[in-house]
């Protein structure tokens, strides 16, 4: 009896699963330390679990959330023109990669140009990642996928040999807002640690502008966002045996025009007490009380050429959508 063939695309494929092996012993401490402090705060890293994932992907689609949009139609329109300054790219690696939806112009540019390529997605979600890579094995049979389930930082530091040709790094979506300026700072140096003199970054960034367009992506109408910043606390519950009640704190989002920043946070709406029996905690909360979830920076380009320059990048080119709300950054690793 003749044998079925091999599956190709197990070949192609694998991931390592760093977030599985000290996610839940680091999510518990993080918890702890952001519930224990004045003012309270919690971490966005721990909003991408596989419903946090999911529930991000839907805010892309709503109307106010112009950023995916935006970002999505320069990678569109000018991808080659983005590969063509990194000859004879053969691996790309995405930080934050999620559904790597976006990802796909790049990808189909560099196959165009070299045939083949490595890809190497890194992502919070080990779900997020065996998904997207699955599909995009089935679109690319040119494509090999090594994952990587990890933070950033873990990522950065047990990359594979990146071989003789040069690198292309995608960190889309705007993801260098949500760190702060010094934060980001290092977080360039790290990448360009890893990268040889002529490798390159593209970075999107979003750009400061109207506030109540500002606003109102980060609080849509349909409560989307609010769905998403709520479900970290849903998160405490399921895997820290707490008691949050959901409906008990409202999303307050706000522009802060002199720090150049997004502010998120949870309010609560009243006067409670939670319970967190995996950490033996008990945390009372004031009415009004805010827990700050997230702060997302706007940038312009002198911004973004400092933060290069500062990092050991030159910032080569940068292009902007149509209406000129988001920025596709390439920076290239100098001497």
């Amino acid at each position: 009896m003749s044998q079925p063939p091999p599956d190709k695309s197990v070949q192609r494929f694998v991931i390592h699963d760093l977030a599985r092996h000290n996610g839940h012993a680091e999510f518990s401490q993080d918890i702890r330390v952001g519930l224990s402090s004045n003012p309270k705060h919690l971490f966005p890293k721990y909003l991408y679990d596989e419903l946090g994932s999911r529930l991000f992907e839907a805010i892309c689609e709503v109307d106010e959330y112009y950023l995916t949009r935006a970002e999505d139609e320069i990678l569109k329109n000018h991808a080659d023109e983005i590969v063509s300054a990194i000859p004879d790219c053969e691996t790309l690696i995405e930080l934050g990669s999620g559904s790597a939806e976006k990802t796909r112009s790049i990808i189909e540019a560099l196959i165009r140009r070299r045939n083949e390529l490595r890809f190497i997605p890194v992502d919070i979600s080990a779900t997020a990642l065996a998904e997207s890579s699955h599909v995009l094995l089935d679109a690319y049979p040119k494509l090999r996928i090594e994952a990587y389930a990890a933070d950033y930082f873990q990522a950065l530091d047990i990359l594979p040999p990146l071989g003789p040709k040069p690198v292309l790094v995608l960190f889309l979506g705007s993801n260098i807002g949500n760190f702060e300026p010094d934060e980001a700072l290092n977080f360039m140096r790290a990448i360009r640690r890893v990268l040889r003199k002529g490798d390159a970054l593209l970075l999107g960034a979003d750009l400061k502008k109207d506030r109540r367009a500002l606003e109102a992506a980060y609080n849509d109408s349909l409560g989307v966002t609010r769905a998403f910043i709520v479900n970290e606390l849903e998160r405490i519950n399921r895997e820290l045996d707490a008691n949050f009640d959901l409906w008990a704190f409202g999303l307050r989002s706000f522009y802060n025009g002199e720090a150049g920043r997004v502010e998120v946070y949870l309010e609560s709406l009243r006067e409670q007490s939670v319970d967190i029996r995996a950490l033996d905690m008990s945390i009372r909360f004031d009415a009004g009380e805010r827990i700050h979830m997230e702060h997302a920076y706007k940038y312009d380009v002198d911004n973004l050429g400092q933060l290069g320059m500062q990092s050991g990048f030159n910032l080569e080119r940068t292009w902007f959508d149509q209406r000129k709300q988001f920025s596709s950054n390439l920076f290239v690793a100098a001497d």
